[in-house]
């Protein structure tokens, strides 16, 4: 059976299949059920040979007793402490039980399981971060329509990462990424919480401390079900906060590189 923490952080997690597996799909999970279980049977039979983790983030529906229904562990948060404290909880669950590599897949119906490969290919070629990205193919863009207010929002976040890291990307928010083992065990002491710093903000990490990101171009679908947790002057917040904690923290991690360098 399945045991369960209810803590913001959890000591004890849900103990994982016994069979052994490398890789680790992490969904962080707030008010999903009535999305999750297509999700998870889709996974299941999509890529049969991954383990899956549910990190329930405070929800105040069944989400964890969907989960549980279909034979996936959960990891429950008494409280919403927003997707980046959810994946901390999933990264510290993989380094705990040993897996060599994590997969961020959304609990809402959004990202394809056959796209997975392809992320789990590029760790396999020597990336620690793989971002699957909505606009890395000419295509894409096309295809993906982020709205004039939140295309412009994202364009500000893409520049911000490009003079702070040296590095340009397509896609700074995806939330469909895949994680090398260095990565977790970097990840899981220290990860942004709020929302966009799980994705820009973190990216910015992984770059500043020499981690290799690469992109590959995925495809998106639209919400299978529910609504989602930010909109409107929200979301216009939520990216003013990025890109504001982006260069407030940007001085601070140069320094600690250096007294990285200073004490090898």
């Amino acid at each position: 059976m399945v045991r369960e923490q209810a803590a913001p952080l959890p000591l004890s997690l849900p103990v994982p299949p016994a069979r052994s597996a490398r890789t680790l799909v992490i969904l962080p999970a707030l008010n999903e059920e009535a999305a999750l279980a297509a999700v998870l049977r889709e996974l299941a039979l999509t890529c049969p040979q991954l383990d899956v983790l549910v990190v329930d983030d405070g929800s105040t529906d069944a989400t964890a007793g969907v989960a549980r229904a279909e034979g996936v562990p959960v990891a429950v948060l008494a409280f919403n402490l927003g997707v980046g404290g959810a994946l901390q909880t999933g990264f510290r669950y993989a380094i705990a039980h040993g897996y060599g590599r994590a997969i961020q897949f959304d609990a809402d119906g959004q990202h394809d399981p056959g796209q997975v490969p392809a992320l789990l290919a590029a760790l396999d070629e020597g990336a620690d971060l793989v971002i699957g990205s909505r606009f890395a193919a000419p295509e894409a863009g096309s295809e993906y329509d982020v709205g004039r207010l939140r295309g412009g929002a994202m364009g500000i976040l893409r520049l911000a990462v490009r003079v702070l890291s040296g590095r340009s990307f397509s896609d700074t928010s995806s939330g469909f990424r895949a994680f090398s083992a260095p990565l977790l065990a970097f990840y899981a002491a220290d990860y942004p919480n709020e929302y966009l710093g799980d994705t820009v903000e973190a990216l910015l990490l992984a770059c500043q401390a020499g981690f290799r990101v690469v992109e590959v171009p995925v495809s998106m679908r639209v919400r299978a079900a529910g609504t989602p947790s930010t909109q409107n002057l929200k979301l216009a917040y939520h990216y003013l906060r990025a890109l504001l904690s982006l260069l407030s923290r940007a001085p601070v991690r140069r320094r600690e590189r250096a007294m990285r360098r200073s004490l090898r």
